[in-house]
């Protein structure tokens, strides 16, 4: 949970460098509802997100082509997790059934951090107890690193007395249907507000 806070903290300071140097070159947007849009043009501006191909749950390979014109929300996580990521997709699990018939109108993702165990066979038994909507995705350590990059996900493996666990970002992005980071779901955050974000992204236009 540190490296996590410590991620957090590192895109709350490149937030506040980036305001600033809009300051400085006057360019700063008078409405908060302008910030998003000038920040784009910066060109130093971090993008987030972007095409990629990896291999669901069954084998097959996923292209995030087939994500087009839907919203969708994106978790990075492994298998053998012990609570973060179990909590987490019951939690998202939970958010997908209070939309009733309007939770076909997003994508679920599930990209696995540690493929070098949760190969597609894994993947798809863990995903049983969790909604059936609910895609699982893995790769080779190279695709799943270069998602993880564009995504700004941070992963690392720890040695532990049987192997290895992964400490990683411990967040749901919510992506518009054009792509575009929208909102968050935090780990553990209220579920009236978990709700009303999902609502929102479904009835938006990013």
């Amino acid at each position: 949970m540190r490296q996590v806070r410590l991620v957090t903290w590192a895109a709350i300071v490149a937030l506040v460098a980036a305001l600033v140097g809009l300051w400085a070159t006057g360019r700063l947007p008078v409405r908060l509802a302008d910030v998003k849009g000038a920040l784009n043009e910066l060109p130093f501006a971090a993008k987030f997100g972007g095409p990629f191909t990896l291999t669901d749950q069954n084998g097959a390979r996923f292209s995030s082509a087939r994500l087009d014109g839907k919203p969708f929300a994106i978790f990075f996580g492994f298998t053998l997790c012990p609570e973060v990521c179990p909590t987490s997709l019951l939690e998202l699990t939970k958010d997908i059934e209070s939309l009733g018939t309007d939770a076909d109108k997003m994508n679920y993702l599930f990209v696995t951090v540690d493929p070098e165990r949760d190969r597609p066979e894994h993947l798809k038994t863990y995903l049983e107890n969790f909604d059936h909507r609910i895609i699982g995705l893995t790769g080779t350590p190279e695709e799943i690193s270069a998602v993880a990059r564009a995504y700004r996900v941070y992963y690392e493996k720890v040695k532990t007395k049987e192997g290895y666990t992964v400490n990683h970002t411990a967040t749901v992005y919510l992506m518009g249907r054009k792509g575009l980071l929208v909102s968050t779901l935090a780990y553990g955050e209220k579920t009236a507000t978990r709700h009303k974000k999902l609502r929102a992204l479904i009835s938006g236009e990013n």
